[in-house]
């Protein structure tokens, strides 16, 4: 049995360091963790990488810089307008980026209950520390079971009627490139999670991920793999878009709730758009 990005007792490791940080990328990081610091000061707790950068698996001129940070207390439009800013000035500057995110919580609720199982796994599991004390040493460990698989990916159906809706409205190629990304990406993710259990084991690899389920679901692995293609390489037309939000995601969708359940409801403000799960950029 294979349980790869486990440890020997079966727990996550930690994926990525900042020891893995390709050479091309360490000004980048650098640049960020002096920027950060400067716009945030004594708002923020503790700053985090996530995604391909710190797994040292970045494709210059291709790849985008993942950022998670958690203040003392809950965003507001000031410190969304910094960070938009901030990602702004880093992709302006820094030509190895094919743009920056940054994700804002307040500290609280990262390391809430309601919480436990999707950001606080996320931040334990799939985020590098980058400044400041590291909240994954007030979290649990984690196994690759049910309960996170359902709380982690277990919202793609109520998710699915927006997306039908940005694709209706996308109307250029690039919208529509953009949205291939995004949507594909997120039903890799999930198709990888929806095994997880089975499997035993983790990858935030793309194509893996997609390699992977289609043990489980033979039917479906071309579909799979299609969509792992285009997740790293996206394209501006709108028929594979619609062939992700009308039939992949429907039957994906379907298929996850009966297995593990549907993703505990979120009390207070609306999410932002949440962290990508398996964090392959």
């Amino acid at each position: 049995m294979e349980h790869s990005g486990l440890d020997a007792y079966g727990y996550f490791e930690r994926e990525g360091s900042l020891g893995r940080v390709q050479r091309e990328f360490a000004p980048v990081v650098a640049a960020a963790r002096s920027r950060i610091a400067e716009a945030y000061g004594r708002r923020l707790h503790s700053a985090y990488l996530y995604g391909s950068v710190p797994r040292g698996t970045a494709r210059p001129g291709r790849s985008d810089l993942d950022l998670l940070l958690a203040l003392h207390h809950e965003p507001g439009d000031d410190d969304r307008d910094a960070a938009e800013v901030l990602a702004r000035g880093l992709d302006e500057d820094f030509p190895q980026i094919d743009g920056a995110g940054i994700l804002l919580y307040g500290k609280d609720a990262l390391l809430s209950e309601q919480e436990r199982f999707d950001l606080g796994w996320f931040l334990a599991c799939l985020c590098t520390p980058l400044l400041g004390a590291d909240l994954a040493e007030h979290l649990p460990r984690y196994r690759p079971d049910s309960l996170l698989a359902r709380e982690t990916n277990g919202g793609l159906a109520g998710v699915l009627p927006t997306w039908r809706e940005r694709a209706r409205a996308a109307g250029t190629p690039e919208e529509h490139r953009k949205l291939c990304r995004a949507f594909a990406r997120h039903l890799v993710r999930t198709g990888f999670t929806l095994v997880m259990p089975r499997y035993e084991g983790w990858t935030s690899d793309l194509a893996e991920s997609a390699e992977i389920f289609g043990r489980y679901y033979p039917e479906r692995a071309a579909q799979m793999r299609a969509a792992a293609a285009v997740a790293l390489d996206p394209v501006g037309d709108p028929a594979v878009v619609r062939g992700l939000v009308e039939d992949l995601g429907p039957w994906l969708a379907d298929e996850y709730t009966a297995r593990h359940g549907t993703k505990a409801p979120r009390q207070g403000p609306p999410e932002q758009d949440p962290p990508e799960p398996a964090g392959a950029h």
